[in-house]
């Protein structure tokens, strides 16, 4: 293992199987997430490793970003970080959480959220304020990439459409209204497809 690699969270599959293995969304984000942030269910491990054992589970936020009626949406480039997903349509930005978000994993929900504010500056240039919040779970057990990570799906509105890629990993990034989303639903990584399919069930969940 490389110095320089990054060493990202992750729980075991069995931790998950405990809790309720499910495909597709849960909505019961207390239940799940407060176990997946405590210290004594997850741990720190090499990238590569990771990505290749489906005994562990990768946290990944995935972040819906919306402003009034419109959705973000992206294309995955060739700098992906995610080989799998490259040229792939997308409505979620976000990430690997890892060793460096300090003081995230101490069943904090103000330090989880920082976390994800982490990986939003990371991923794009916003003008106005962010608001967001965890709405739901989402597990694809159907393909390689999906076996190894499980998401925690945040909705967050923007006051402002004034956003820029601070990535080259993402291209083409527009707002676009739901009906073409839905057109777009094909090209659509498997992850988007599944908060595609229930987005206005997403949004009524949201306090925001």
């Amino acid at each position: 293992m490389s110095k320089a690699e990054e060493m990202i969270l992750v729980v075991p599959r069995s931790l998950f199987d405990e809790l309720g293995a499910f495909q597709g969304l849960n909505y019961d984000v207390e239940k799940y997430l407060p176990a997946l942030l405590s210290r004594s269910n997850n741990s720190f491990t090499a990238r590569s490793a990771a990505e290749t054992n489906p005994k562990l589970k990768q946290i990944i936020p995935y972040i819906i970003f919306l402003h009034g009626d419109r959705i973000l949406y992206y294309e995955r480039g060739k700098k992906s970080g995610e080989q799998r997903l490259v040229a792939k349509g997308s409505i979620g930005i976000g990430g690997h959480m890892n060793d460096h978000d300090e003081g995230l994993f101490a069943l904090d929900h103000d330090a989880y959220l920082a976390g994800v504010d982490r990986e939003i500056r990371e991923e794009l240039n916003i003008s106005g304020a962010v608001q967001h919040e965890p709405v739901a779970l989402l597990n694809d057990d159907s393909n390689d990439v999906g076996q190894v990570h499980l998401g925690v799906v945040h909705l967050c509105r923007l006051d402002s459409d004034e956003v820029k890629a601070a990535e080259k990993a993402i291209s083409q990034m527009e707002f676009i209204e739901y009906g073409e989303l839905k057109a777009r639903r094909a090209s659509l990584e498997t992850w988007s497809q599944f908060c595609c399919d229930h987005l206005p069930e997403l949004l009524r969940r949201s306090k925001l």
